[in-house]
């Protein structure tokens, strides 16, 4: 199970599960509903914040690369 501190992981599945986005351009309400969606993400949705967001966006723009 997925946790808001595996954002690496998360980056991987969202590169997986969303080939067609461009992390680059969400903004962090989608890409916070986006984690959301993901099957394998099970945590608190509160528990978020800008600086995790931030860094599963940098993972994923680097996992796009």
């Amino acid at each position: 199970m997925l946790k808001w501190v595996d954002t690496l992981d998360i980056a991987i599945e969202l590169s997986d599960k969303y080939p067609d986005e461009d992390p680059q351009w969400i903004n962090f309400v989608d890409l916070r509903n986006l984690v959301l969606n993901l099957e394998e993400f099970n945590d608190d949705p509160e528990k978020v914040n800008e600086k995790i967001l931030e860094s599963i966006q940098q993972n994923w723009i680097k996992e796009k690369d």
